[in-house]
């Protein structure tokens, strides 16, 4: 048990932050106390805009960089020489040498925290040349011994590499390791897995709980993903609205909460296991919402895409001439047929070729050949502006809104920009649709002269659902659409999907690797490992009776929402995924399936699995 007379590393006291808008005063945090002690987890949950961010960002001191003030409260922090300080008072100078060697911080986007045009090796070794006076060669050994210790294979190489040519799995290995290099005392990780997979998210989590009860780093740890919650933390602190509602040991949050938003917050946490013995897909009960008789959405036996061995390779040029020595196999023989309004989800690890197989379809990337039916129209045979026509009919949903939008556009002039571009409607008719699509996607029509940075993430995303719509497309390629939402927010979201689906008879192909919530919506479901569909089926047929080992792998990665069924770093014994990249003259076998039961295939040529 933790010693609790010792001091806590890190004490909030009525932690009251303000940022400046030109709508006056905004209150990010209002009242806030909370400690964390020495090798504990504090998990700390809420929406988006609950202030969870805005708390961390106060301790570093960073908050100040993005237009907030700390307008009262202290923050204390016992530093390694023993001495408390209040950071809240703390001048430049000494809030750098704090930041990194003492406080370590991940980020929730591995890409912004690590600078593009430096090596992995030139990254990792900075801080500990800095704040440690480390020779260039003692800062190269503890760098290779923090790759070791975050599990990166063939540190040596990755090294050498840079940010852009690892997965996000591995960049956010690197960032985890960027923390720990100089032994903190604090770790701080603001939503450090959202946007990965089941199961480097796994790994991460079961990781970051080693290296805590090997270096003894208490952690603060910011998330919204209640399951992870029951994973990690040993206290949970809830916020909501810039106020804390409720603290707690992590099971008495789950097995007792008192705060009516804490009871929301996990009612709303869609659970693998939950649509057992259900056909069809239905969507979600909402507390707080009054909702009519959930109807599940039958979709028709029509199909509308069809899609025939689509194989998809990437050149990978080398040597002195830039000469085409190998290809990247990214989708390897894919078929699959999605009926009119019906939902086919594709999951899979990153890296396994599912967004490349959304975007092949849509021709986004050039599919090497395949054969692709959309509605009766050869995709494949037709010209760019034939293409351009037919692209009205399918239309693609982002995983980031933030990267999809133009940040110095109004979003009615987004909205409204594919309706334009296409004359599918003149004059005051433009606004009016645009008005009926923001209705649709229940935002106030008072934010059609907003601008992207004034919306939180669902509210972007719900945009790029409306931009989406403008063309009344048959399909929608959704990839990873809610995957970094909040957990309400992606409930809210998944519902406006499945009703948009319901009224309007829409397609979707919904690109996820979230198990969860692919067993929520889909109709069927098809799992991708190395670019081939391993076992493709309805969803009760392949979530209830899963038969490749791969899906079986992917079921208990799974976090469960509840902390007395923790997983640990044994329990997951991934194998580590081969490379897709082969030599340019080597080709691969066809895939063959085995039908088990009507409907449901498992590929029974190796697939390396």
């Amino acid at each position: 048990m933790l010693d609790t007379a010792a001091t806590p590393i890190a004490r909030f006291e009525k932690l009251r932050v303000e940022f400046q808008t030109k709508d006056g005063v905004v209150t990010g945090v209002e009242d806030v106390s909370f400690e964390v002690g020495p090798g504990e987890t504090v998990c700390i949950v809420g929406e988006s805009g609950s202030g969870k961010s805005v708390s961390s960002l106060s301790l570093m001191r960073l908050v100040e960089y993005g237009g907030g003030e700390i307008a009262n409260g202290r923050l204390l922090f016992d530093r390694k020489d023993g001495d408390e300080l209040d950071l809240a008072k703390a001048g430049p100078d000494l809030m750098r040498t704090i930041r990194g060697n003492e406080i370590g911080m991940i980020f929730q986007e591995p890409m912004t925290a690590l600078n593009p045009v430096f090596t992995v090796g030139r990254q990792l070794t900075e801080g500990l040349r800095v704040h440690r006076g480390m020779s260039q060669r003692q800062a190269e050994a503890r760098a290779l011994e923090l790759m070791n210790q975050v599990r990166i294979p063939e540190p040596e190489r990755r090294l050498k590499q840079y940010p852009h040519e690892l997965s996000g799995g591995m960049r956010q290995r690197v960032v985890i390791a960027m923390a720990l290099a100089c032994k903190p005392r604090l770790l701080i990780a603001d939503e450090p897995t959202t946007a990965l997979d089941v199961t480097i998210q796994a790994e991460i989590l079961a990781l970051m709980d080693r290296l805590k009860r090997e270096t003894g780093t208490a952690v603060m740890f910011i998330t919204h993903d209640m399951a992870v919650v029951a994973q990690m933390a040993d206290r949970v602190v809830v916020m909501f609205r810039g106020n804390k509602v409720e603290e707690g040991p992590v099971e008495q949050i789950f097995e007792n909460p008192q705060h009516p938003y804490t009871k929301a917050l996990l009612a709303a946490v869609p659970k693998l296991g939950e649509m057992t013995g259900k056909d069809l897909p239905e969507p979600m009960r909402l507390l707080g919402h009054e909702q009519d008789e959930i109807k599940p959405i039958p979709g028709t036996d029509t199909p509308l895409l069809k899609v025939e061995n689509l194989i998809t390779r990437f050149p990978v040029r080398g040597g002195f001439f830039r000469r085409h020595i190998a290809n990247v196999h990214a989708t390897e023989d894919v078929s699959f047929t999605i009926n009119k309004g019906q939902t086919l989800s594709l999951v899979g690890e990153s890296g396994c070729g599912k967004s490349t197989a959304g975007r092949s379809i849509l021709r986004l990337v050039e599919p090497l050949s395949g054969k692709i039916d959309l509605d009766g129209t050869d995709i494949m045979a037709l010209s760019q502006s034939e293409l351009r026509e037919a692209r009205r009919d399918m239309q693609m949903i982002f995983q980031d809104p933030f990267a999809s939008l133009n940040p110095q556009m109004q979003l009615c002039d987004q909205v409204a920009e594919p309706i334009h571009n296409f004359k599918t409607a003149t004059g005051s008719a433009v606004m009016d649709k645009v008005a009926n699509l923001f209705d649709r996607v229940e935002l106030p029509r008072s934010f059609m002269r907003r601008f992207p940075h004034e919306l939180s993430g669902g509210q972007r995303q719900r945009i790029a659902i409306a931009r989406a719509l403008a063309l009344n497309p048959k399909l929608i390629v959704a990839d990873e659409a809610v995957s970094a939402l909040d957990v309400s927010v992606q409930a809210q979201v998944l519902n406006l999907m499945m009703e948009l689906q319901a009224d309007l008879g829409l397609s979707y192909l919904f690109i996820s690797h979230d198990m969860a919530v692919v067993e929520r919506v889909s109709h069927n479901v098809g799992v991708m490992y190395l670019g081939r569909i391993v076992e493709l089926g309805p969803r009760r047929s392949v979530f209830e009776n899963p038969q490749h080992p791969y899906t079986k792998a992917l079921m208990s990665a799974v976090p469960v929402a509840d902390p007395r069924q923790r997983k640990s770093e044994k329990d997951l014994n991934f194998k580590p995924i081969p490379s897709p990249i082969h030599p340019a003259g080597y080709e691969p076998g066809r895939s063959e399936y085995a039908e088990i039961e009507p409907g449901h295939f498992v590929l029974t040529s190796d697939s390396g699995y």
